[in-house]
């Protein structure tokens, strides 16, 4: 029978799953939105402007949905896990009350300005709103894996004897951990990755029906090169992903690959670069 620790891990894993099956989609479209209206406010072309507004739509549910799903997740920090927040509260809620008020308020101030602002902003201006709507999501992913980098590999931290709890000694070491580093380039490319694959699919359905040509096809080759440079940047981000786990998380990297055995170097597959 599961105990109340397992049901815990079990709750967060999948409101955490759940959860990111938006996250991804967020930052992809993020960014492709505010390119589309940079092409609409350098060229001038109503299509362009069409294409903004008619994708900006399935991101604002797209991002309702993962603002929902996350808090869902983040209120467990509090109930479930209550302890763990007191014992690492110093570090573990730094970054996340960063992106909370720098990364979180921002995009969701400029995601109204977004959808109500067109008829009450110059092009210029809403271009901008664009743009820290894309910005402001992939800080709330930066502070998000800097909080997950350390749980990963917890370096600038001290446990205190007095108050029996973990406590920050460097929060610029707590940012530059190179495993939240990696994480964050991995995950934030994963995510273009995966706004391109929607758009182009849903180009490519118009397309193929003969709906809305011109507007599919623009959007199809907007979303295809931001795509393959997102491809290409996976590929290496998380080749160098599985190095750094390689480095610091190498039972973690054990596991990955099902090394059960005794071994003197069970992260062979990924030491040879540095062998």
């Amino acid at each position: 029978m599961l105990d109340i620790v397992e049901l815990s891990r079990l709750q967060f894993a999948l409101t955490a799953m759940y959860h990111f099956l938006f996250v991804p989609l967020t930052l992809g479209m993020a960014f492709l939105l505010a390119i589309m209206e940079t092409v609409y406010v350098l060229s001038g072309k109503q299509i362009y402007k069409d294409m903004t507004k008619f994708w900006g739509k399935l991101f604002g549910i797209n991002f309702a949905l993962g603002v929902a799903t996350g808090l869902t997740m983040e209120f467990q920090f509090g109930t479930n896990w209550s302890y763990y927040s007191h014992y690492v509260g110093d570090i573990f809620g730094a970054p996340l009350a960063i992106e909370g008020l720098m990364a979180f308020f921002l995009e969701s101030t400029f995601v109204g300005l977004f959808f109500f602002g067109w008829d009450r902003l110059g092009k210029v201006q809403h271009m901008c709103v664009t743009w820290l709507v894309a910005l402001g999501s992939n800080l709330s992913a930066l502070w998000i894996l800097v909080a997950n980098g350390w749980m990963q590999n917890p370096i600038a931290s001290d446990f205190n004897f007095e108050t029996m709890r973990m406590e920050m000694v460097s929060f610029s070491e707590l940012v530059l951990n190179p495993v939240a580093q990696v994480k964050f380039v991995h995950t934030v490319a994963s995510g273009y990755v995966t706004g391109a694959m929607f758009i182009l699919g849903i180009s490519a359905w118009y397309m193929l029906k003969g709906r809305d040509f011109a507007f599919a096809k623009r959007s199809f080759a907007i979303a295809a090169s931001f795509g393959m440079a997102a491809v290409l940047s996976v590929i290496v981000l998380g080749d160098e992903s599985g190095y750094e786990m390689g480095d610091v998380q190498k039972t973690k990297l054990a596991a990955i690959e099902a090394e059960w055995g005794n071994a003197t170097c069970a992260c062979c597959l990924y030491s040879v670069r540095h062998s």
